[in-house]
């Protein structure tokens, strides 16, 4: 449970790092969508629904992050709570090509399946 525990504390950090580009990137973002709308009959309506859904996805970047990394802190200090927050963790991360799927379809197999711990964790 430790290298998982690693696993999402340096996933997590990755997610904080793509959050904090998306928000120092977010105008040159609104430039190229709002590039794309000047033969659409309404592109206020499609520019604050792309607002909305960008800065939703800064929030989930950020929410895995935090999820990722204290989760993966408690896990490594072997505290029961650790899983609740991967497994909210990994349910967010879902939606992340192609390590977050991978790296949450496992931790839920792990966590929900309840895998045995190796032997130094046992104790």
């Amino acid at each position: 449970m430790k290298t998982l525990g690693i696993c999402w504390i340096l996933y997590g950090l990755y997610r904080a790092c793509v959050g904090v580009l998306a928000l120092l990137l977010a105008q040159t973002a609104t430039v190229m969508f709002g590039a794309l709308l000047s033969r659409v009959s309404d592109p206020y309506t499609l520019m604050g629904t792309f607002h909305a859904l960008y800065m939703g996805w800064i929030g989930v970047s950020f929410v895995c992050a935090a999820l990722g990394i204290l989760g993966g802190l408690a896990l490594m200090r072997k505290a029961m709570d650790g899983r609740m927050l991967l497994l909210a963790a990994s349910f967010f991360s879902l939606s992340d090509l192609p390590v977050g799927i991978a790296l949450s379809v496992y931790t839920l197999i792990v966590l929900i399946s309840g895998v045995p711990m190796a032997k130094e964790e046992r104790a």
